[in-house]
């Protein structure tokens, strides 16, 4: 087994990997809290790892008593596709894993990966597997949380609640117009990409894609497992 390690802004994912199944995998906390435990039930015996976010010392002392090797994707790391990217050691290494992840799934053409997570991200890889990068925007949360701090009265509401169309009172108008208007941006993105490049593949993951609910029309493939999916490719790559 494959131990995978996904530590997001929120939280940790943890993974493991049967070939290319995913045979069990739990959340937990930036300190990897029940890591080690897990990896003993499932019989890991390598791994690798991705962080967005700080790692406590609880975290790599976990990482540390695992007992087997454990490879962290960095931008230095090599990998399956081409990165064109100008600062690699500034780019994600969850934008890196999902781009490998899309192509994992979808062996030819150009693809656009969408990442509905605390930032929205948006990364391009043609059809030669040229990563050429992407762009990052507020997620949900994100903006809802500015509208609060950085105005004297709108009020702080939460992600949870109806998202009309047009919005009834503050509570709504705020939620809708963060949801609506994230549901536009990325129904745009799909759009000018799909203009360019017809044979394009689109893959949507992260936390917010039920509560968008973008049209079946962007042909998407969506896939919560996009990230773990690709670092179990690095993996490979690297072994």
């Amino acid at each position: 087994m494959k131990l995978i390690i996904d530590i997001g802004n929120t939280r940790a994912k943890l993974f493991a990997f049967d070939g290319d199944r995913i045979a069990e995998s739990m959340a937990t906390d930036h300190r990897l809290t029940g890591l080690v435990e897990f990896a003993r039930r499932t019989e890991c015996d390598r791994g690798i790892y991705s962080t967005v976010a700080h790692i406590p010392e609880e975290g790599y002392e976990a990482l540390g008593t695992l007992g087997f090797p454990m490879l962290q994707l960095t931008g230095q790391t090599p990998v399956p596709v081409n990165i064109m990217y100008h600062t690699t050691e500034t780019l994600g290494a969850d934008r890196i894993a999902a781009i490998v992840g899309a192509r994992s799934m979808k062996a030819d053409g150009p693809l656009l990966v969408i990442d509905t997570g605390t930032c929205i991200t948006y990364d391009f890889l043609d059809a030669d597997n040229h990563y050429l990068g992407g762009n990052i925007a507020p997620g949900l949360e994100l903006r809802l949380k500015a509208m609060h701090e950085h105005t004297a009265l709108l009020p702080l509401i939460s992600r949870e609640g109806e998202a009309p169309e047009l919005g009834y009172d503050t509570a709504t108008a705020l939620r809708s117009g963060v949801v609506w208007g994230m549901k536009h941006e990325i129904e745009g993105y799909i759009h000018h990409f799909r203009a360019k490049y017809p044979s394009l593949s689109v893959f949507l993951t992260g936390g917010d894609i039920k509560q968008l609910r973008i049209s079946r029309e962007s042909c998407i493939f969506a896939d919560d497992f996009i990230v773990p999916r690709g670092l179990n490719t690095i993996l490979a790559y690297n072994e």
